[in-house]
């Protein structure tokens, strides 16, 4: 075997192999050794089909299984002596003078091709413990306990049908329909044949649930909103809206439930006390959250800052094909447009491609991480991300289940945020990190930035 290098520029390799027929020939003689005694030719008996009969019969066959696993044996062989990973999988240009090819299968001529790939980089980690990152706290306040508690119970403690008289008023759980306009044009999303709110609740737009009150059974009333300027639909952020609605039917709270123990004991709980227990826990376990996505945004954006190496082309493409399509889908069935998004095709083409090359260096990065310091999935880790994702679809559990199991990929691909949070929390470790106090609105408003624009979030699951 001779394999000359023809190309060393940057991570981009070329090299030109010639495989002698002799070795080849060696092979074929392999094989054909082990068809001899599962072949049946008429006039001969079981295993005693001369060599050169069977090389007249299969001889071509089996030479082309031959060049395939030397040229798979050859590339790999030379890859691990190079002490180089590819990228992607090799690329490999055989000659096309069909010539050449018959005297390559005759086993009268040398193989020769090209393998074309990209290395992947070494990639040199950073001193974790330069990493400064501020932590976001929130605190819960009694106030907000009483005020989620309060919500809570309003929601929970029963309703009644106010009757065909019934009149909308505050605190009342309502049915209705409506159709949303911009402009006169109904709007995606902006349509219900049967919705419930709780008036007062905040549920909807600001302004859309106060004008529902004075309204009839069976009434009807255009009700006229402007969406919020931070609204996360961006296409309908600041935009007048109007809504024909029709109420389906009115139900009051029920006038003899308090918010006591009474109502705690009617939810399996031992008292008020620990219903507001129950709800300070889900506050707090909410705001923990938030504040570990902020965190491993701040843990990225930190390793992206630290790690600047050329990355291989052909992934970055391969990933930014996969966000452009999904870009395109946005355009497609969403109704979405770059105009309204603030840019033009070819400027988003170029920011996703920017976002591309990140993923792929974050990718490369967060798995070296993970290699030098052995941190690893455990099968158990992988049985509850299997098991989380079964109950989330209430009612098709099994379905969902056996997707996984008969879907290997899918599968897989569970693992990879189990891999990649475990990574950031071994990083957090070792960074500096300074807690810092802040509202749930400002931590809400932290986690949002950067996920505007055809819903592709700046980072992912590598």
């Amino acid at each position: 075997m001779n394999v000359t290098e023809t190309l060393n520029e940057g991570l981009r390799r070329k090299l030109d192999v010639t495989i002698p027929a002799t070795a080849l020939a060696s092979k074929l003689d392999e094989k054909l050794d082990e068809v001899r005694g599962k072949v049946q030719l008429k006039g001969f008996r079981p295993g005693k089909v001369p060599t050169a009969h069977l090389k007249k019969v299969y001889g071509r066959s089996l030479m082309s299984e031959v060049l395939q696993d030397s040229i798979n044996d050859t590339v790999s062989k030379t890859l691990e002596e190079r002490s180089e990973k590819a990228a992607t999988q090799p690329e490999i240009d055989l000659s096309e003078d069909q010539t050449l090819i018959n005297k390559v299968l005759d086993g009268e001529g040398d193989l020769t091709f090209s393998v074309s790939y990209e290395v992947l980089p070494p990639v040199k980690l950073m001193d974790f413990k330069t990493i400064k990152i501020e932590k976001p706290v929130v605190e819960v306040t009694d106030k907000q306990v009483d005020e989620e508690v309060e919500k809570f119970f309003k929601q929970n403690r029963g309703y009644e049908d106010k009757g065909d008289e019934g009149v909308v008023e505050d605190g009342d759980k309502v049915g209705l329909s409506f159709v949303g306009k911009i402009d006169g044009e109904p709007f995606d999303g902006g349509s219900a044949d049967h919705t419930h709110i709780v008036v007062g609740s905040g549920q909807f737009i600001p302004g859309f649930e106060e004008q529902l009150v004075g309204i009839k059974k069976g009434g009807e009333k255009t009700i006229n909103v402007t969406f919020p300027e931070d609204y996360q639909n961006a296409e309908l952020a600041g935009k007048k809206a109007e809504f024909e609605v029709k109420m389906l039917h009115v139900d009051g709270p029920k006038a003899d439930v308090k918010l006591d123990d009474e109502f705690a004991k009617t939810l399996g709980l031992e008292d008020l006390a620990a219903l507001k227990k129950a709800i300070r826990d889900q506050i707090e376990a909410q705001n923990k959250d938030l504040s570990t996505q902020r965190m491993k945004r701040l843990v990225l954006d930190a390793l992206d800052d630290g790690h600047k190496f050329d990355v291989p082309e052909k992934l970055v493409t391969a990933e930014f094909d996969a966000i452009w399509n999904r870009v395109k889908h946005e355009v497609e069935h969403h109704g979405k447009t770059f105009e309204a998004e603030g840019t033009t095709e070819e400027k988003a083409q170029e920011d996703y491609r920017k976002i591309a090359e990140r993923r792929v260096r974050l990718g490369l990065v967060v798995a070296e991480i993970g290699n030098v310091n052995e941190i690893n999935v455990t099968d158990e880790e992988h049985q509850q991300a299997l098991i989380a994702e079964v109950r989330r679809f209430p009612g098709q559990e099994q379905q969902v289940y056996d997707y996984y199991r008969k879907n290997p990929n899918a599968l897989a691909g569970l693992r990879a945020p189990i891999f990649e949070n475990k990574v950031v929390d071994y990083v957090v470790e070792l960074a500096d990190v300074k807690e810092k106090k802040i509202s749930r609105d400002e931590l809400v408003k932290l986690v949002r930035e950067g996920e505007e624009g055809f819903d592709i979030d700046n980072d992912h699951d590598h």
